[in-house]
């Protein structure tokens, strides 16, 4: 189906056009539709589909025909969990906003404040934000949400997993009842479905694709090998493959650092992105990656969601996710808008369990292929993966930041224990300087 034949207006057809697309993806096809009916609107779609371009020219034409009401109020707020997917949402909103008269705003943490406020105090239609710093506006009275007349939660179920429960929450108390709510998420579970039944008001519910499936362009490959012959394996791949563009995912931080490092020893520009970095270093980090001065971007899963990379050949899972769910998120940032993508996932013997987990929440098996030269030692016996320790380690059922989260999640121990309480608050505020 044709973007111009989905009730666009002309001033957004124009930019569709000026980004260079025709035909629009599956739930282009079906979120539009609804959202400019008014519809509430809880939908599922793989990553990389199109869900930003979903709702963000649906809001813009609604914003161009229902008058403001006020003076340069907040009309739209978008939130999302990461300051790569608020940057990412809001060059979407500037280009396809190109011909309106709308004016925005990104707002997230890891940068100065000042120049925000002074955004804010000029007046803007549209918000882009992180929970965290989006609260630290609210607080400072330096942001007003009563008028806004559409709210779009992005990516929600990375915002659960990393404890924005609570904060959520509050900016649901700060704007107005009667305002269109829109749910975004790559994947459904047991909380997403709870905050959608307190979000969102008799909502039109679309899922384009069997939840927790992968792109079926992206090629997807396991190479077992032990653990200490890794970065040799990786370095091995990328020279003889002569890849140019490769986006490798670690579990911690500290292990992004060190590879970044050993694969730059090896000949290979590498930069590491993670919550530790400042934005400048991460944005750096990124544009460099992105006009191919760094031909190795290590990232943890800080970077599953929120990294747009057009015709991103590779990814390799150096390191399993702990999270089943978050090794569709990583895959995903290849095979993008219907083009051809190669995942690879170097596993070692202590990852056995976690490749079970994702086959079974994939309901597939991924192939193994052993690479000549680099095949496992039998003799080399599993070691415990270890489990949170703030290195982006998340359990299944232990999720760092879990701010909040006792007032939604059952079987909560420690609910009122103070000193349990006073550990969710320092979480909760590191939770919200990494936004």
């Amino acid at each position: 189906m044709l973007f111009s034949e989905l009730g666009l207006s002309a001033e957004l057809l124009r930019a569709i056009e000026k980004q260079g697309y025709q035909e629009a993806t599956p739930i282009q096809q079906q979120a539009i539709p609804l959202i400019l009916e008014g519809h509430d609107l809880l939908a599922g779609a793989q990553t990389g589909t199109g869900k930003t371009a979903g709702f963000t020219l649906p809001l813009l034409q609604r914003l161009q025909f229902t008058a403001p009401q006020g003076n340069k109020r907040i009309r739209a707020l978008i939130l999302v969990p990461t300051r790569e997917l608020a940057a990412q949402v809001a060059e979407s909103v500037s280009d396809y906003g190109r011909y309106l008269p709308f004016t925005s705003a990104v707002i997230f943490g890891g940068v100065s404040i000042n120049p925000q406020i002074s955004k804010l105090r000029r007046g803007v239609d549209i918000v882009i934000a992180t929970p965290g710093r989006l609260l630290d506006h609210m607080e400072r009275g330096t942001i007003r949400l009563d008028q806004v007349e559409t709210l779009v939660l992005d990516e929600a179920d990375r915002m659960l997993d990393m404890g924005f429960i609570r904060d959520i929450r509050k900016v649901l108390n700060a704007i107005p009842s009667g305002r269109q709510s829109l749910l975004f998420s790559a994947t459904f579970s047991k909380d997403i479905k709870q905050l959608a039944n307190e979000l969102l008001n008799a909502p039109m519910e679309i899922q384009v694709a069997r939840q927790n499936t992968t792109a079926e362009q992206i090629s997807q490959v396991v190479h077992p090998v032990d653990r200490n012959r890794k970065r040799e394996l990786l370095s091995h791949m990328i020279g003889a493959g002569n890849w140019r563009q490769v986006l490798v995912f670690t579990r911690t931080k500290h292990l992004a650092n060190r590879l970044a490092k050993q694969l730059e020893q090896d000949g290979l520009s590498a930069a590491a992105i993670h919550g530790n970095k400042s934005q400048g270093a991460r944005t750096r980090a990124l544009a460099d990656f992105k006009k191919g001065d760094v031909r190795v971007l290590v990232a943890t899963d800080i970077a599953a969601r929120g990294l747009d990379i057009e015709q991103l050949p590779h990814v390799v899972n150096f390191e399993l996710p702990n999270v089943p769910e978050d090794y569709v998120h990583r895959i995903g940032r290849t095979g993008r808008a219907g083009l051809e993508g190669e995942a690879v996932s170097l596993v070692c013997i202590d990852e056995k369990k976690l490749l079970a987990d994702i086959e079974k929440l994939l309901r597939t098996s991924i192939e193994k292929v052993i690479i000549p030269g680099y095949e496992p030692d039998a003799s080399i016996k599993a070691v415990p993966i270890k489990n949170g320790g703030g290195n982006n380690n998340r359990g299944r059922n232990s999720r760092p930041n879990n701010r909040g989260r006792n007032s939604s999640a059952p079987n909560n121990r420690g609910r009122n224990n103070s000193t349990q309480a006073g550990r969710g608050r320092n979480q909760g505020q590191r939770s919200r300087r990494a936004a």
